[in-house]
């Protein structure tokens, strides 16, 4: 339950908290159906939700996509060490490759931290020789590719 994190300077009470939760499972509930869960009415569901858009709590709404689903069976995590002076050139284009799904600097002066999809393995190697390597100020890149997913955390889980 969110009830275990503190989230300083917001108006956020255990009914929001609750509707979050809904959301979280189903975000295609109509604001009715998610007031008849919290015994509030549509209106008030309708601008609690609103409310939480405007202080940032919810960010935005998405559809999330099996990827085996529509062609993509390569699902790959990369550590790309750069150097120090090309970091925020290297992860500027990055974010831009759609096959990147997520990129984060961790920890260390120059790692990076990225997920990426691809449809099959010669779409990552074309990827990685054409594309990650070839970024100037790339000094190495461990690549993990992933077997079975477990858990997958979209958004946070309330």
């Amino acid at each position: 339950m969110l009830s275990n994190y503190r989230i300083p300077d917001l108006a956020i009470d255990e009914i929001d908290k609750k509707i979050l939760s809904i959301l979280h499972e189903n975000s295609r509930l109509s604001y009715t159906d998610i007031g008849k869960q919290v015994d509030l009415s549509r209106v008030a569901v309708q601008t609690r939700i609103n409310n939480l858009i405007e202080q940032g709590v919810i960010e935005k709404f998405t559809t999330v996509i099996n990827p085996a689903k529509i062609g993509i069976h390569v699902s790959a995590f990369f550590n790309v060490d750069v150097e120090p002076k090309f970091l925020e050139k290297v992860a500027e284009q990055l974010e831009k490759e759609p096959a990147v799904t997520s990129l984060y600097h961790m920890t260390g002066p120059s790692k990076l931290h990225m997920h990426g999809i691809f449809t099959d393995n010669q779409e990552m190697e074309r990827f990685l020789t054409e594309k990650l390597y070839a970024l100037e100020g790339v000094v190495s890149v461990d690549c993990q590719i992933l077997i079975r997913r477990y858990k997958s955390r979209m958004g946070m889980k309330l």
